[in-house]
């Protein structure tokens, strides 16, 4: 097959990760043939970077997706900004591969979807987190049947960003509901793909601690009814003092009819069963190492799938569901009462 033409909207931070780390094991099968960014240090740097002449650099949106010829555009900057990128490409009828959440509102992200849909363009919106070892690794125990029917799933992130700029991108640490936007869009995710079922009804709070030196809330609570009657749980904490739960390093744990299985800072994932009489019996399960991992993984399905490979299962038909949770989160807590997601998601289109 040809080499996929990218046109990558976005050249620093997770942008920068996209372009030095992410793209290269990919070289014989996309090419980078204009990239966007509003910084010029940065846009320099990652053009040099990737050899592209002056006149495939843009600090305007608009006129790169007027002049660059592309199979498809990558969408790597802040979500306050997806809107506008996807809206340029329904116009000049782009593929598109968006970092998550869809959209930094309900409003734009339904937007978004209308829009993507009526075009009838492909559209795949990361979720890393599914495709990391460990959490294929539990996912398969799960789906194994072996510890049978599950109860319930717990989710829980736990990280120290009290002292202003913790969180690397100031943005963080500006913007409203900073840890849902950019964080539990991860893990509301990976509750869906560990239960096996859709968010049903959601209820919780979101808050900003008073010693937080930061604008936006970096505290979630948070219980959910999935689809397919599994229950589940989510901490979230950008003020944590404890044990840290971070990046990669999260804990779930599902509660099942014949155990229970877990995974956490270590990256290895464990059966517990109780034995009748007392005691606990562990096991260690030997971790999936598939070809690739994370962010390469969604590349390839992606970039397979323009070839006429088979769907991906975070498109963004699928992926407008977590979404449905990230906003439906934030209601929960405005409204303090429970929130209809499924119905929500339900009626992204209208």
């Amino acid at each position: 097959m040809a080499r996929k033409r990218c046109l990558m909207i976005g050249a620093g931070g997770m942008a920068g990760n996209w372009i030095r780390r992410f793209f290269p094991p990919f070289a014989d099968r996309l090419e980078v043939v204009g990239l966007v960014d509003v910084k010029p240090e940065v846009l320099a740097a990652a053009g040099d970077f990737l050899g592209l002449a002056p006149s495939r650099r843009f600090a305007d949106m608009a006129a790169a997706f007027d002049s660059v010829e592309a199979d498809f555009c990558a969408v790597v900057i802040p979500p306050a900004f997806h809107q506008q990128a996807v809206m340029h490409a329904v116009r000049r009828r782009l593929p598109i591969l968006s970092e998550k959440p869809i959209a930094d509102t309900w409003q734009a992200a339904r937007e978004i979807y209308r829009a993507v849909r009526a075009a009838g363009l492909k559209m795949q919106v990361i979720q890393n987190y599914r495709y990391n070892a460990p959490m294929l690794t539990m996912r398969q125990v799960l789906r194994s049947g072996d510890l049978g029917r599950i109860n319930y799933v717990v989710g829980r992130f736990a990280a120290d960003y009290r002292e202003y700029g913790a969180w690397g991108a100031i943005f963080r640490h500006e913007m409203p509901h900073a840890l849902l936007v950019e964080g539990a869009v991860h893990h509301f995710d990976m509750l869906r793909n560990l239960s096996g079922g859709d968010c049903a009804t959601m209820a919780g709070w979101e808050w900003n601690p008073p010693w937080s030196t930061s604008k936006g809330e970096f505290c979630n609570l948070y219980v959910m009814r999935m689809s397919n009657g599994v229950h589940a749980s989510y901490e979230g904490s950008g003020t944590a003092g404890g044990e840290q739960n971070t990046w990669h390093e999260e804990y779930y744990r599902a509660e099942c009819e014949r155990g229970a299985v877990a995974v956490g800072r270590d990256h290895q994932v464990r059966i517990y069963r109780f034995k009748r009489g007392g005691g606990l019996t562990t096991e260690e399960v030997p971790t999936v190492r598939p070809t690739y991992e994370g962010h390469l993984w969604l590349i390839d399905e992606f970039l397979t799938w323009l070839d006429g490979g088979p769907t991906p299962a975070t498109v963004l038909e699928d992926n407008i569901k977590t979404t449905a949770m990230l906003f439906g989160a934030i209601e929960a807590s405005r409204l303090d009462q429970t929130v209809d997601v499924a119905g929500m998601a339900g009626g992204a289109g209208e």
